[in-house]
């Protein structure tokens, strides 16, 4: 259920990036966006969509801020590929951004996707409120900036020329950032949308965002770069601390299980109605890519 769900999610949120981006005047700046968003797993999109199901929000509704956090996500992968942060070639499979055209195409497709991820929640076809919108936006900014992923991702580069490796504590807090904060913003937003408590689907995603990034920490170890799409050993070979490193990869596993057993919990105010949401928990921790 979850897995044709998440597709069918991804296939809405493309759909509607062609509708947005497509109006756009092609060039070599608006063609690096429109690949930039192709490809991935959708999963910050699709929670937004699942939770605006949850709420009773028309899917139509949903898809703006759908591909408004889509947008925000593929703007962190451009800028955190480049040479000046991880130097990556390679990104879902493909050449990233700055290898197929240059990196200054891909400093201003990163730049153009955050600002249309804002522009997409702002729109009055997001919600006719403009206090809902306002909502939106003011916490999209803060998951997206200096208190939430920027900071995560600041964080992590100051950590890589620190005297000593972070501690336990220490990457847990950079990681609610870096990878946390927009999946925490992704669940929240169908509730924001309804103008209802996000509290439940905030502590469901804030248990999911960190059992993600401990998944992540495994593929890098367990994974190969044809299957995940990426560079793999990349944190063993400079050093950097992980929570596989710190933990050890048994409890490392461990930890994202217990984490994915709280974040279903969590999701008790819903019933039955959020067993997708539960699956979307567990397979954070069974994945390959």
């Amino acid at each position: 259920m979850f897995r044709d769900s998440l597709a069918a999610g991804a296939s809405a949120v493309a759909a509607h990036f062609d509708h947005v981006i497509g109006a756009l005047a092609t060039l070599p700046v608006t063609e690096a966006m429109r690949y930039a968003t192709v490809g991935g797993k959708g999963l910050r999109g699709w929670l937004v969509l699942e939770g605006a199901r949850l709420h009773g929000v028309p899917q139509a509704q949903a898809l703006w801020p759908a591909c408004a956090i889509e947008a925000i996500h593929a703007y962190s992968l451009v800028h955190d590929d480049l040479p000046c942060m991880d130097d990556d070639d390679l990104r879902r499979g493909l050449p990233t951004v700055h290898r197929k055209w240059d990196e200054a195409t891909a400093v201003l497709a990163g730049d153009a996707l955050q600002a249309l991820g804002f522009e997409l929640v702002a729109d009055p076809r997001c919600h006719p409120d403009a206090g809902v919108r306002a909502d939106l936006t003011l916490s999209l900014a803060r998951a997206a900036g200096a208190r939430g992923m920027v900071l995560g991702q600041a964080l992590d580069m100051a950590a890589e020329t620190a005297d000593t490796p972070l501690t336990l504590d220490e990457i847990t807090a950079l990681q609610a950032g870096k990878t946390g904060a927009l999946i925490t913003w992704s669940a929240e937003a169908g509730a924001r949308l309804a103008q209802a408590d996000p509290g439940p689907l905030t502590a469901y995603a804030d248990r999911l965002g960190l059992a993600f990034q401990i998944a992540d920490d495994i593929l890098d170890v367990e994974g190969d770069a044809e299957t995940v799409g990426k560079a793999v050993g990349k944190d063993a070979g400079r050093g950097k601390a992980t929570f596989v490193s710190l933990l050890g990869l048994d409890q490392a596993k461990t930890r994202a299980e217990t984490l994915v057993t709280e974040a279903c919990d969590a999701l008790s105010p819903y019933g039955e109605r959020a067993d997708t949401l539960r699956e979307a928990a567990r397979f954070v921790i069974s994945r390959r890519n």
